[in-house]
């Protein structure tokens, strides 16, 4: 069994999708520090033919260092209805703008103060419209320990995997630890080079946009023949 382990990221981007879609089941890495500006709390989108990052605000108090599934949003700012506005601002008239925003627009109105429990949603919504259907579990729900690899390594033996999917950015710290090394799981390297789409106001195509960029430019059926990486994504 393949298992891609990440945490969980506000409006990722394809590629983020397309490790869900290669694995058997993803782990929602939910149960490490939370970093400030990092993806978990932010993301880019097109605005006005230029990259404009969309960032969520999140409660400071308390302690010093949170793990991401204690994180909450601070909803003493109105950032709900502003990012809704920034979106629809930016891809109104967009060819699939309206459907593009809208999982994001629900999500944002349903979901209370859990940053991880929002990005999930959205991640999920995204997911069940690509027609992805790769089982989820969170990390904070298994309760394993230790470090980097280790937790890692931990995580995939709860679940049962063969396989362990790593996004490519990991490949220094696991190789150079050698937790994985002479183990029953093997690693793997995701390997997903997104292909250039219409892009509706760049005068250059921008890679590693949010996902909602793909869908208010493509729709959700090439979008999500292209998160699975099909050859005919452009063409459908």
């Amino acid at each position: 069994m393949k298992v891609a382990i990440m945490q969980p990221t506000y409006l990722p981007w394809s590629g983020y999708f397309n490790m869900i879609h290669q694995a058997d089941l993803f782990i929602f890495l939910d149960d490490v520090q939370f970093a400030k500006r990092s993806w978990q709390q932010r993301n880019r989108i097109m605005l006005s033919g230029s990259e404009h990052f969309l960032s969520v605000p999140v409660q400071c108090k308390g302690k010093r260092e949170q793990l991401i599934w204690e994180v909450l949003v601070d909803d003493s700012q109105q950032w709900r209805e502003k990012h809704v506005n920034t979106l629809a601002h930016a891809y109104r008239k967009h060819p699939f703008g309206a459907e593009a925003i809208a999982p994001v627009t629900d999500a944002l109105a349903g979901c209370g103060a859990g940053l991880a429990e929002l990005n999930i949603t959205i991640i999920s919504a995204f997911c069940s419209r690509f027609g992805i259907t790769t089982p989820f579990r969170r990390s904070s729900d298994l309760a394993v320990h230790g470090k980097k690899s280790e937790h890692l390594l931990a995580l995939c033996r709860e679940v049962g995997a063969t396989t362990y999917l790593s996004a490519r950015g990991s490949r220094e710290y696991i190789e150079e630890e050698q937790v994985f090394s002479g183990t029953t799981v093997d690693v793997a390297y995701h390997d997903y080079h997104p292909s250039p789409y219409p892009q509706r106001g760049a005068a250059e195509f921008v890679p590693y946009l949010s996902i909602v960029d793909v869908v208010a430019n493509l729709g959700f059926g090439p979008a999500g023949k292209l998160v699975r990486g099909a050859a005919d994504a452009l063409s459908a």
